[in-house]
């Protein structure tokens, strides 16, 4: 949702008897590009940092603040040289042996992954993580390390690069692997692995984080996810916990070939969305047909708030992304509950027998 600011933070300047709002438009102006969009939030941005400091209540919290902004800053800056590549985050045990059929399996998803042209993107320790980089290799990888006593040496591929970035806090490098994939592929392993699944899917059922693929990869004729997957449709579905349509935000399977082609077959029409002035925008490579638009006025209204679904050109609004201008829209209200629903809908949206003829 677009970003409003904090009027309380100005406000609270300008009754504290000192001039800080001016010295803050000052400092930004000094150093923003006058046609930055962004100058808005950096203000916000210092004023929050300033009104930390006059309240200056514990070094443990300022602590948490600085680190948190360096960390942050670092890794937006590292990313940039890799902004318009898409990536797929691999999550698995760090404990996997060498000679275990899941690591060679990892290996091939890494190099099926490159050949795709998608980088691969883990947490750069052992295990699946350094199988499925070695597939890939180091142009193709990307490193999201965590200081730890124990387990924390980055793989071979990473180690020493600058595909690597290393993080203090848990929270920034979840952030960074959620942010930064465009899907999620998530082998066996164990309770790291598991809350970074749970905690994805959460954030997509709930529209925290865009919708992308999440695959579920298991070895030919191995029960790990098969299992967990019936005890949430006996314990969780069937209690009416999750929707039935929330089953849709990931897919089983059993090869590094079947997850690669669940990653492209969503991104085979679907290029991206966006909230927009209360619409969600779905920005598309190929415009519908009438009869497919039709469909989906009847099929989906219940995702509406109402109006229907339209195919639209670029808003005037979206000129902070005019490499994206030549993309046909499709817009609605969507409700922002059932995001299940909307998988389903983006899988319509991606069939070829869904575009125009002359797309």
């Amino acid at each position: 949702m677009p970003y409003e600011s904090d009027d309380y933070l100005s406000r609270h300047f300008q009754t504290s008897g000192i001039d800080l709002t001016s010295k803050v438009e000052e400092l930004t102006t000094l150093v923003v590009p006058p046609d930055s969009p962004n100058l808005p939030l950096y203000r916000e941005m210092l004023i929050t940092v300033i009104r930390m400091a006059q309240a200056d209540r514990n070094r443990w919290d300022a602590k948490i603040m600085l680190q948190t902004l360096r960390e942050m800053e670092h890794a937006f800056s590292t990313l940039e040289q890799f902004k318009r590549r898409r990536k797929v985050t691999v999550f698995g045990s760090a404990r996997t042996p060498l000679d275990h059929p899941l690591y060679g399996l990892a290996r091939e998803l890494g190099a099926t992954l490159a050949r795709y042209d998608l980088m691969v993107v883990t947490g750069a320790g052992g295990g699946i993580m350094a199988a499925a980089h070695e597939g890939a290799g180091l142009e193709n990888s990307l490193g999201f390390n965590i200081t730890l006593p124990f387990e924390q040496g980055a793989n071979a591929t990473v180690e020493g690069s600058g595909n690597l970035l290393s993080f203090h806090f848990f929270f920034l490098r979840k952030l960074f692997f959620v942010k930064e994939a465009d899907a999620l592929v998530l082998c066996p392993g164990g309770f790291g692995t598991l809350d970074e699944a749970l905690e994805v899917l959460t954030l997509i059922q709930t529209g925290k984080s865009p919708l992308v693929p999440v695959v579920l990869l298991d070895q030919p004729g191995g029960s790990y996810w098969q299992e967990h997957l019936a005890f949430i449709e006996k314990q969780v579905l069937a209690h009416g916990y999750i929707l039935p349509s929330d089953l849709n935000l990931m897919h089983l399977v059993h090869s590094a070939d079947e997850a690669a082609e669940e990653i492209a077959r969503f991104y085979r029409n679907f290029h991206s969305s966006r909230w927009l002035k209360g619409h969600f925008v779905i920005r598309l490579n190929h415009p519908l047909s009438e009869a497919a638009l039709g469909q989906l006025n009847h099929d989906y209204a219940d995702l509406c708030t109402g109006g229907g679904f339209q195919q639209q050109p670029p808003s005037v609004l979206e000129q902070d992304e005019p490499e994206l201008h030549h993309l046909t829209r499709l817009a609605f209200a969507f409700n922002g509950r059932d995001h299940g629903r909307l998988r389903e809908l983006l899988n319509f949206i991606n069939l070829p027998q869904s575009w125009a003829k002359n797309a």
